[in-house]
């Protein structure tokens, strides 16, 4: 069944209607976060799965200061480091392999990001340079949410029930929270030990004002310090994953990329890339294609019940939209499969209102000036240290590996891309 409002269940609506979408995701909550974002996460509420609109509002107005554009420019140096040595790792594996998995290397990156920013210290992943317990849990999250999502009964029922497949998901719940805890732990014994000289991090406004209106509970910071461990790392490794296999498959489209990439100064930073047209628009056919997430986001109809494309919805009737038909409408984005970054070069009305890689409204995502920061300046350094990098065909390397899985997170189906020098 197709067209702009489709019924998936008996209490659950899909649209892809623009007015509809916007009505939805409105700025003023009116259509609540489901009950459903609580089974899929791994921790207690946070920003990214309350349904209470006043808690999301608390948590956002402590949160988002530190994720503006205008204090991560404050870390873009961390940043920077972190993809340099990223790009260091990559080289090397394709000299001793004959190709790098990009998709392993891209995850080690993003974790070490969001954990150095979060918490002031790295995980150093991509030190170790093999996954370790805590990537493995990582990797495996898009797929065990969706099995606690689609199962929530049986899932807590596993808690008494020795039933392996669904107690996979218990662990990671569990490994989840103690990475947190260890890692919020580990921050607090150096705030104590020398306030002067640590890190500034995401989270040091609500550490510092522990017990006061502006801090967090112990418990909401360990659920929000799991929420970026998650978002922070998996969604932005996977998008950047097909940004590099996208670009590589297309021979006009790197040279456009490359020509714009050699106008830069050899020692460019993150801000001299912000306004680099070409490169913004490789990022957002990567982001319309390939967000991290592209799988529905949804709400709740009010009580009093709302009409949506000419449907009337009775109250507490689940309502969604998702970026994968979003972004792949004929009518909107003519030959919707095709990686084509110069649809970008002026986009229309429609283009931009049914964009939506980081959601939208007032729960668009809050990390997504980081999360363009690191394609950004992760794209300029990867094609203008490896020009010639192509696609492998190396260990069976073929386009079938990267076919997308959707579960809540997206992820390529043989979970590597593997990328050689020409």
């Amino acid at each position: 069944m197709t067209g702009p409002v489709v019924r998936l269940a008996p209490n659950e609506v899909s649209v892809t209607d623009i007015e509809a979408v916007k009505k939805i995701y409105n700025a003023r909550e009116t259509f609540r976060k489901s009950s459903w974002y609580q089974d899929l996460t791994v921790s207690s509420e946070n920003v990214f799965n309350t349904s209470r609109t006043e808690l999301h509002r608390r948590l956002r107005r402590l949160l988002s200061g530190s994720m503006s554009e205008t204090s991560l420019a404050a870390v873009a140096p961390q940043v920077q480091n972190t993809i340099d040595l990223m790009i260091k790792r990559v080289g090397e594996e394709m000299e001793n392999r004959g190709a790098a998995d990009v998709m392993k290397w891209f995850l080690f990156m993003t974790t070490d990001i969001i954990g150095e920013l979060s918490f002031g210290d790295s995980f150093r992943t991509l030190e170790i340079g093999e996954h370790t317990g805590y990537t493995k849990d990582l990797a495996e999250l898009g797929y065990l949410g969706a099995v606690r999502s689609a199962f929530p009964t049986l899932i807590a029922l596993a808690k008494y029930v020795p039933i392996p497949y669904f107690r996979r998901p218990l662990r990671g719940t569990k490994n989840m929270s103690r990475y947190a805890d260890e890692s919020i732990a580990r921050y607090r014994n150096l705030l104590d030990s020398d306030p002067t000289s640590v890190k500034w991090t995401l989270f040091t406004k609500v550490f510092q004002g522990q017990g006061k209106e502006e801090g967090l509970s112990p418990v909401e910071l360990r659920g929000n310090a799991s929420a970026y461990i998650v978002a922070g790392s998996d969604s932005t490794a996977v998008s950047f994953t097909y940004l590099v296999w996208s670009v590589c498959r297309d021979p006009k489209v790197k040279a456009a990329l490359l020509a714009e990439l050699r106008t830069l100064s050899a020692d460019f930073s993150i801000s001299d890339l912000r306004d680099m047209s070409y490169l913004n628009a490789v990022i957002d056919e990567t982001l319309r294609l390939y967000s991290g997430i592209q799988s529905a986001l949804p709400r709740w109809v009010p009580k009093s019940g709302d009409n949506i494309a000419g449907y009337w919805l009775p109250g507490g009737t689940t309502v969604c939209a998702q970026a994968y038909s979003m972004h792949r409408s004929p009518d909107v984005f003519p030959n919707p499969d095709v990686f084509d970054p110069s649809r970008w070069d002026m986009p229309t009305k429609e283009m931009k209102d049914s964009f939506m890689p980081f959601g939208r409204g007032s729960r668009i995502c809050i990390g997504l000036h980081l999360a363009r920061m690191e394609l950004r300046y992760g794209a300029a350094r990867f094609f203008l240290t490896f020009p010639e990098a192509k696609v492998s065909s190396l260990e069976g390397m073929s386009d079938m590996d990267m076919v997308p899985k959707v579960f809540f997170f997206t992820e390529p189906k043989a979970k590597r891309c593997l990328i050689q020098r020409q």
